[in-house]
């Protein structure tokens, strides 16, 4: 297959190491308050993991709203854990602030972007909240690096809806199979981009499915920047 003439990145988990940065946070944020010390660090992590997949899967089927999200995850972690609910939007809060703290690269990612930045058109098409990644946008520096920048929340359509992809698609001025998509999640990334048409690069420590429609399945940065210098 031809070479892309335009690459859009995912954020989280792609570029920058959000697991790090989470489990980091919610570790401060538990040595921040004394009621939680009753709680091991597993069954934390183990609970808030499981209560915020499901509340980020409803938000993706459009059966809460961002506030309802945001308000949830951590009241419904203290619930499971019969633990203090009022204090809930505190915990919350503290989280938000120590999990900016802990934001960085994932190992090898910032030097390939900037190569490929310097070769390729290059953007960013990422899930989340708008407000969150805006910011992670503008500390790593990207706002220099990108001609395209695309966030779910302001697109009104979640990866892997078609809608998204054909937005971003139009942005760029491309024919589908002129972009490539480079990111982590399966059936967000791979399956929603390369169902699009766009050509597609898997980043994955695991590379458990079979046929996968990836042109391009790496875990190491730098077997990207071979295939596409």
């Amino acid at each position: 297959m031809k070479k892309p003439s335009y690459i859009f990145f995912d954020l989280d988990d792609t570029l920058l190491d959000h697991k790090k940065a989470e489990k980091a946070a919610l570790m401060e944020t538990k040595s921040s308050f004394p009621f939680l010390n009753s709680i091991s660090n597993e069954k934390l992590t183990d609970v808030y993991h499981k209560i915020n997949k499901s509340l980020w899967h409803e938000y993706n089927h459009g059966r809460i709203d961002k506030h309802t999200l945001q308000s949830l995850r951590f009241a419904n972690t203290l619930r499971e854990l019969n633990l203090p609910v009022s204090v809930s939007t505190e915990v919350s809060e503290v989280y938000m602030n120590c999990y900016e703290k802990y934001w960085e690269w994932v190992e090898g990612a910032s030097e390939v972007f900037d190569e490929l930045a310097s070769n390729y058109q290059v953007g960013i098409l990422t899930n989340g909240f708008a407000e969150t990644q805006a910011k992670k946008f503008h500390k790593f520096g990207l706002d220099k690096k990108v001609s395209h920048y695309v966030v779910s929340e302001e697109v009104g359509y979640l990866k892997p809806h078609p809608f998204i992809f054909d937005y971003a698609t139009k942005l760029t001025g491309r024919a589908k199979d002129e972009i490539m998509y480079v990111g982590d999640s399966y059936n967000s990334d791979i399956e929603g981009g390369s169902s699009f048409g766009w050509q597609t690069a898997w980043f994955t420590k695991t590379n458990s499915v079979q046929n996968n429609p990836a042109n391009l399945v790496f875990s190491d940065f730098k077997r990207l920047a071979e295939y596409l210098l």
